[in-house]
């Protein structure tokens, strides 16, 4: 039986207690996951806690799909999500996808406040 994909909050970093609830994992497994798959990278604050990016939890769901309800080997889910990644950067892009400098702005802009408001 499949999980239902959980709705990521609107937000743009995750501690590392919120992204376990939100896999449904314990806080050791997310980094197990970090040492065996390079596709997460969380970064970290002065105080080495860890901040997950939203790329980063949907990652983080991909991988327990592929290791829990797929029975996917580590080894096998670290070529599946390879491969998926190479197929990804291959396909051409047609600019369609391309934002303005100004909504960029706005979104770096949100970034830097949402950092602000967690390390306050």
């Amino acid at each position: 039986m499949r999980d239902p994909k959980p709705q990521l909050p609107d937000k743009l970093y995750f501690k590392i207690g919120e992204v376990a609830k939100i896999v449904g994992v314990k806080p050791y497994v997310l980094r197990y996951w970090e040492s065996e798959f390079s596709l997460v990278r969380p970064t970290k604050t002065r105080s080495k806690h860890r901040l997950y990016r939203r790329k980063d939890v949907e990652a983080l769901l991909h991988i327990k799909q592929l290791l829990h309800h797929e029975r996917f080997t580590i080894e096998g889910a670290r070529k599946r999500l390879k491969g998926q990644h190479r197929e990804e950067r291959q396909q051409p892009s047609d600019g369609a996808g391309d934002r303005s400098y100004r909504s960029v702005l706005v979104r770096v802009k949100k970034d830097i406040e949402s950092l602000h408001r967690m390390l306050s």
